[in-house]
């Protein structure tokens, strides 16, 4: 018996989002659910409450996007923070 494998990965989506006691949840498609604190993100961070629960999906989950602020996270970038180093100019 043989079985058949997929070298192929299923992209890991967020399937909900949510704001507690200053922090942003997101419950993703693999069954975790991350915690971050919106301090990390200063638009969400001095945001109304109003202005936070208007977001949505993008690119079928790989990101969030707040349309209010001007804001997107990328949902890799919560899973592997290491992967997207924050960058400035010393020039």
């Amino acid at each position: 018996m043989s079985t058949l494998r997929s070298n192929q990965q299923v992209p890991l989506v967020a399937l909900d989002v949510w704001f507690e006691n200053e922090m942003l949840y997101v419950r993703l498609s693999d069954g975790r659910e991350l915690g971050v604190p919106v301090e990390w993100f200063p638009r969400l961070k001095n945001a109304t409450a109003k202005e936070r629960a208007n977001w949505r999906f993008i690119g079928h989950g790989i990101g969030i996007h707040w349309d209010d602020l001007d804001e997107d996270i990328c949902i890799g970038s919560l899973v592997c923070p290491e992967l997207y180093p924050l960058s400035a100019s010393t020039s």
